[in-house]
């Protein structure tokens, strides 16, 4: 059978480095603006106007300012915030999706009088409640992992570690992550953090931002990371040699790659056929497991980036299954979890 022949989107497929915000529709958005413009609660911009169909080429200087200027004040609210998840869940759902950790970094809603384990517990409901309606025929389960910002005080990331202890007892939250702009340091301040995530919440999935720009590259940035023990790392576009060998010696570890991500922000040199996916896929020593970042912003869902790889590095249909049923084994759902997906898995 040809690499053509394969149905990218009936593919049963794993998502492993998705951000909340990011990955709600530009349709959703405008949505959560229609309500707000009527209501009187929004003088922003359409989002269909200011993110216009087809814009993908958002770089690392003007992405985060997408965030923190705009979308963080349209879904600023309890219904805001449960109608994106459930939009998102849908939409990687109908996208082939059958297991999804969806991160996010825990915001307070002030106006909206929300904390940020309010803000938690309001995601994890949208989940059950997704998985529990009847009318959903989807296969998808999604877990939530909690994200400490690069931008934040060594007492907020702590906050963050106390709700994940507050939420894993409830099997929603698996993870723990380090994210945000990677021109912002030091980030060896958190370390005390994620070495107590590690000693006290031994279930506890750590997933790491790594490399993801030249800043955020140095060799005593990348060991720092390492020293943390992660279990994941997501991005690994700016490692040297010592770092690479470092990675590998660590054995099994996963590796989260973002092709279209990483192609339309500018975060490496050349097109897909220059991506990284194609040093590391083939390593026994490591795990890769294709994601989508901020598909609402990228535009370029799970299923297209498998077919990329298929296209650009020549992938089979025997590649493509591996790739996937490799991927189960770096999730931080649980065994049972991965024997469920095991069994969702094609075979070559």
């Amino acid at each position: 059978m040809t690499v053509d022949a394969v149905d990218y989107k009936a593919l049963p497929k794993i998502e492993l480095h998705a951000h909340l915000s990011g990955s709600i529709s530009r349709q959703c958005l405008h949505e959560v603006w229609l309500k707000k413009k009527e209501n009187g609660e929004t003088d922003l911009q359409d989002p269909l106007i200011k993110m216009p169909l087809g814009k993908h080429d958002y770089d690392l200087k003007t992405f985060f300012p997408l965030f923190s200027s705009y979308i963080y004040h349209l879904v600023s609210d309890i219904w805001a915030l449960r109608h994106t998840t459930l939009s998102v869940l849908s939409d990687f759902a109908a996208d082939g999706v059958v297991y999804l950790e969806l991160r996010t970094t825990p915001r307070a809603m002030p106006q909206a009088g929300l904390t940020k384990a309010q803000y938690v517990a309001t995601i994890l409901s949208a989940i059950t409640e997704f998985e529990s309606d009847p009318n959903n025929t989807s296969q998808l389960k999604t877990k939530l992992i909690l994200s400490i910002d690069r931008r934040n005080t060594l007492p907020e990331a702590y906050e963050v570690l106390a709700l994940c202890r507050q939420f894993a007892g409830q099997g929603g939250v698996v993870g723990i992550d380090l994210c945000g702009d990677p021109a912002r340091g030091p980030i060896d301040i958190f370390g005390p953090v994620f070495e107590e995530a590690k000693r006290t919440l031994p279930n506890l999935g750590i997933t790491l931002h790594f490399a993801e720009a030249e800043a955020s590259g140095t060799e005593e940035e990348l060991l720092t990371l390492l020293s943390w023990r992660p279990d994941r790392i997501g991005h690994v576009i700016h490692l040297n040699e010592k770092i690479r060998e470092e990675v590998k010696r660590r054995g099994g570890m996963g590796l989260e790659l973002c092709l279209s991500c990483n192609v339309h922000a500018g975060m490496i040199c050349g097109g897909f056929e220059s991506h990284h996916f194609g040093e590391w896929w083939k390593v026994e020593e490591t795990v890769v497991v294709l994601s989508t970042d901020d598909v609402g912003v990228f535009g370029s869902p799970l299923s297209n980036e498998y077919a990329l790889v298929a296209k650009h590095f020549g992938l089979t249909r025997t590649d493509i299954c591996s790739l996937v049923r490799r991927g189960v084994d770096v999730i931080f759902g649980g065994d049972e979890e991965k024997e469920r997906l095991r069994g969702l898995m094609w075979s070559a």
